[in-house]
């Protein structure tokens, strides 16, 4: 019941559901089709691996994604990111959380034993005011009732916005930028992150992640640009 007179998101309309932020209609709207439950790539049916796989192997093991980086999810994301809308929070790990459920059912996942946001630089998360990843992991891991640590994984300096570089410069400038200290000795891990690009990020934090024994890695994003 919708005492409060909560509405869509996006519409603007009264919602039968206040919790869930959207309508049904508008979420009808979100561009989710098959992709490849390894690198995330667009395919005409859910399968393990694929072509782009072959050619350019990510260092996770998993990926699980709500839809391409397309209109609606792609404002939603840039209006709870840069517009401080804050209270969208939830409603995107919602559809995160359905799109793990999906995932379980298409690529049979197995759920990690803990769930680690992508954290940032602390003076950009200063002047932002709030990490979007640790945001959107937090309501997941209380549905999931998985952990959540936001200590074992640290951004140790700042980098340049990585889709103003190059490939070469990307890797560059990611180049000693993460330190992963695990508390606890973690086997299967689910990274956070709103949007993935080239996976030159991902891919950085994966390689510290495996020099700890960590045994399979799997992201988990709003969406894959």
């Amino acid at each position: 019941m919708n005492i409060w007179g909560f509405r869509c998101c996006h519409c603007d309309k009264p919602l039968a559901i206040a919790s869930q932020g959207i309508c049904s209609s508008c979420y009808r709207l979100l561009s989710q089709k098959p992709y490849c439950g390894c690198c995330g790539a667009a395919l005409t049916h859910y399968q393990l691996g694929c072509g782009k796989c072959l050619r350019d192997e990510p260092k996770w093991h998993r990926i699980v994604q709500i839809s391409e980086y397309k209109a609606p999810l792609a404002e939603w994301i840039h209006r709870f990111k840069y517009q401080q809308n804050y209270w969208l929070d939830r409603m995107l790990a919602r559809l995160l959380l359905l799109a793990i459920r999906n995932a379980q059912r298409e690529f049979q996942l197995k759920l990690p034993e803990v769930i680690i946001p992508v954290p940032l630089f602390w003076q950009r998360q200063w002047k932002r005011g709030f990490n979007q990843a640790e945001l959107i992991a937090q309501p997941i891991s209380e549905w999931l009732q998985i952990p959540l640590d936001t200590q074992s994984l640290q951004r140790t300096r700042a980098t340049r916005p990585q889709q103003e570089l190059t490939a070469s410069e990307r890797r560059n400038n990611l180049r000693k930028a993460f330190c992963y200290q695990p508390i606890k000795n973690y086997q299967r891990v689910a990274l956070v992150d709103d949007v993935v690009t080239t996976g030159s990020t991902m891919n950085m934090i994966c390689i510290e992640l495996l020099k700890q024994g960590v045994k399979e890695i799997q992201v988990w994003t709003l969406a894959r640009a």
